[in-house]
């Protein structure tokens, strides 16, 4: 049975998407970084999977500096290399290129003390598709509420 440890999550990911497909993939992290990351240091807010020649790229990703790292601290926003098996890269660069879905990071985390990510083949939402989401967990929430009283 593997631990999993939590790190950050990208909520605003699957408010602005719908998610198509997930995959999980390694990164190539310093020390410094996996310190910041047990130190919950990190945002994937605004981060993207980009690729460069056959290669997955994190960008934009956010890991803060070690505080207690000394001059070999790294840079909190570098490119880090996603680790994934050569047929999902190319499964992944397909559906970038054909059907117009963008690949972005639903959350970090430690498993089995080995830093992982979860990435996701997404599709943009409209702004009618938001609020009808936003109706749709209002409801959901009131009525939960509403069986809870009644207990």
């Amino acid at each position: 049975m593997s631990a999993i440890v939590i790190i950050s999550e990208n909520r605003k990911a699957r408010h602005d998407y719908t998610v198509v497909e997930t995959y999980e993939a390694g990164l190539v992290l310093t020390g410094s970084e996996v310190k910041s990351l047990r130190d919950k240091q990190c945002q994937l807010k605004d981060s993207y999977v980009s690729f460069v020649k056959d290669e997955a790229f994190l960008q934009n990703a956010h890991i803060s500096e070690y505080r207690a790292s000394s001059y070999n601290n790294h840079a909190p926003e570098r490119l880090r290399k996603l680790l994934m098996h050569k047929h999902e890269l190319e499964k992944i660069y397909a559906a970038l290129r054909e059907k117009g879905l963008t690949c972005v990071p639903l959350k970090i985390y430690f498993k089995d003390g080995r830093a992982k990510i979860e990435i996701a083949l997404v599709k943009g939402k409209k702004a009618h598709d938001k609020r009808e989401a936003i109706k749709k967990r209002d409801a959901s929430m009131e009525l939960r509420q509403t069986k809870q009283r009644y207990r």
